[in-house]
């Protein structure tokens, strides 16, 4: 069985064969995901079965508004931090409609109501499947739309209420496991 775990610098090989699958017009070196891995361990988890990463998670606090550009490094977490942000979550097909997204999502939002909001940017017209977690679109600026266009025409800049409606949603999401995914209605792919 699949279960996830905290990710370490030594699963990274992993989590690039994943994003090669899911993320190929939007690839990242391995120097992001490993620094990620680094400096915020605890937002970043890969789901494993048998040993072999079969998804991935990354997430960390940034400052309101500022996600960062694709395939960047961030230096550092910002110590005035006041946002969460879901960089990605990214699961093989095979591994989808099991409750496996609901389930990483309760995790991330867990540590996420540290800050009052969590954003993610959402690609390949996923917006309906974070839609169930409370996100919806929030209005950006000029320089906020110039980086949303990196991660493709499609990319939606989304934002959650961390609150305990949302939480509340997200331990019912994951009891009851969702639905598999219908065609028009897929599972995440956030920029990898």
């Amino acid at each position: 069985m699949a279960a996830w775990r905290k990710m370490s610098v030594n699963d990274v090989d992993g989590v690039l064969r994943i994003a090669d699958v899911i993320h190929p017009d939007l690839p990242e070196s391995d120097y992001v995901f490993a620094e990620r891995a680094k400096l915020f361990p605890e937002g970043c988890l890969v789901l494993v079965k048998d040993d072999e990463v079969c998804g991935y998670a990354l997430s960390h606090p940034i400052r309101f508004h500022q996600p960062p550009a694709l395939d960047s490094l961030l230096g550092n977490i910002a110590p005035d931090a006041d946002q969460y942000y879901i960089h990605d979550l990214a699961i093989l097909p095979i591994f989808r409609g099991q409750g496996l997204a609901a389930e990483c999502m309760g995790k991330l939002l867990a540590i996420a109501k540290r800050y009052p909001t969590t954003c993610l940017v959402s690609v390949y017209g996923t917006a309906s499947f974070w839609a169930r977690f409370g996100f919806v679109t929030e209005p950006i600026d000029a320089a906020l739309s110039k980086k949303l266009h990196d991660y493709g025409e499609d990319a939606v800049y989304l934002l959650c209420q961390n609150n305990e409606t949302n939480t509340v949603t997200v331990a019912a999401s994951t009891a009851l496991s969702l639905p598999k995914q219908p065609d028009n209605d897929p599972e995440p792919s956030l920029p990898a």
